[in-house]
């Protein structure tokens, strides 16, 4: 394995519910560099056989392998409130897939709420109008991290319209 690059997996961060992107960017990362990703880059190959050559034992069990180190850096790296809404599974692609699943119901249902949030403010003297402008504008930040983009002349629209005449 002369050409594995090394990763230290303690760098990938605990998948914690609000960093899903940059968590899977960092699992992919570490997976590669530990050539572990194997499992991610093909499908599962036949199960061998007392037939089967021993080339195709060695490729199924460098898989094998990859699947199980796989799962246990993944497993390793979800908080364990994430974890157990997440049904078992035996198999790394299954087991990202039902994590992305997860994600992608919750950052709709999360956008939803930016987007109300943002398109009923109103402001009410409590705060500087700076700050009541910075807080719709971290909220148009938050929606372009959910890939929602709001451009700048309809973000300057909800502004405006939230300010008193």
């Amino acid at each position: 394995m002369a050409g594995v690059i090394s990763f230290d997996s303690s760098r990938v961060p605990m998948l914690c519910g609000d960093n899903f992107s940059n968590w899977k960017d960092k699992v992919l990362l570490a997976l590669g560099c530990m050539d572990l990703d194997l499992v991610l880059r093909g499908d599962e190959p036949p199960m061998p056989t007392e037939s089967s050559t021993q080339e195709s034992k060695a490729v199924y069990k460098r898989w094998e392998r990859s699947n199980r180190l796989s799962l246990i850096l993944i497993k390793s790296n979800v908080s364990k409130s994430i974890r157990g809404s997440i049904p078992e599974c035996d198999k790394v692609t299954d087991f990202m897939k039902a994590i992305e699943e997860q994600f992608v119901k919750s950052n709709k249902a999360l956008a939803s709420t930016l987007m109300q949030k943002l398109s009923g403010m109103k402001y009410d003297n409590s705060k500087s109008v700076r700050e009541h402008i910075m807080e719709m504008r971290d909220i148009a930040a938050q929606l372009k991290s959910l890939e929602i983009e709001i451009s700048e002349s309809f973000l300057v629209n909800f502004i405006l319209n939230s300010l008193p005449l």
